[in-house]
């Protein structure tokens, strides 16, 4: 992709304002109105959108202003799970696609950190509750490898190591679907809006019989 077209700092400005808003929009209706994962797999297109028109000042910016909007709409807590991981997902991405870096490390580093965003949600409710949720996410994933091993007709002891390890997988699993699916949606509208987003793999395309330019 070639650098930036340039314009007056206002429009830029404007732009980051404007997305800003969206993006702290979506966390909005997402948090009152959630209809399964739409809103989550949105949240992060905008402030890629805005690294890939301007830079990584702008991207931060956005970042930053959603960050603060939700911390006077709906605390700081909510304004820290939004940063931790959509905020600084907009960031990485924006700046994976900017370089045209393939989909496979784009995704994996995307995956990692919706990961450490996952667990720092854990940590941090855990404190202000006083409650370790994690056992918990430790209780659900037993309860489900006993009922698997059980349909299976398996004997399979849930020692404790296994259980967290199948935890921590099923954590990474979400987070590859998940970021599979972001970089799907922003693929297919980014496009459309003149900002070029590397195009899906060859076994991608072919699998859902897309036609890339």
């Amino acid at each position: 992709m070639g650098p930036p077209a340039i314009a007056p700092p206002p429009l830029a400005l404007v732009e980051t304002a404007f997305l800003a808003s969206t993006t702290s929009l979506l966390w909005l209706i997402n948090a009152y109105f959630p209809i399964g994962p739409i809103w989550r797999i949105c949240m992060p297109i905008p402030i890629a959108l805005v690294y890939l028109r301007w830079e990584r000042r702008e991207a931060w910016m956005t970042a930053t202003v959603a960050s603060l909007l939700l911390m006077v709409f709906m605390g700081p807590v909510r304004s820290l799970f939004f940063l931790m991981p959509y905020g600084l997902l907009g960031v990485l991405l924006g700046y994976c696609w900017r370089r045209r870096t393939g989909w496979a490390l784009s995704i994996g580093l995307g995956t990692l950190l919706n990961a450490l965003g996952f667990f720092f949600k854990v940590a941090l409710t855990s404190v202000l509750l006083g409650e370790d949720l994690w056992i918990y996410v430790t209780t659900q994933v037993t309860k489900l490898l006993n009922w698997v091993s059980l349909t299976l007709g398996l004997l399979i002891q849930a020692d404790l190591a296994l259980v967290q390890l199948l935890a921590i997988a099923l954590v990474l699993v979400n987070g590859l679907i998940y970021l599979f699916v972001v970089h799907l949606v922003a693929w297919y509208i980014l496009d459309r809006l003149g900002a070029k987003v590397p195009p899906p793999p060859k076994w991608v395309q072919i699998m859902l019989e897309l036609e890339v330019e």
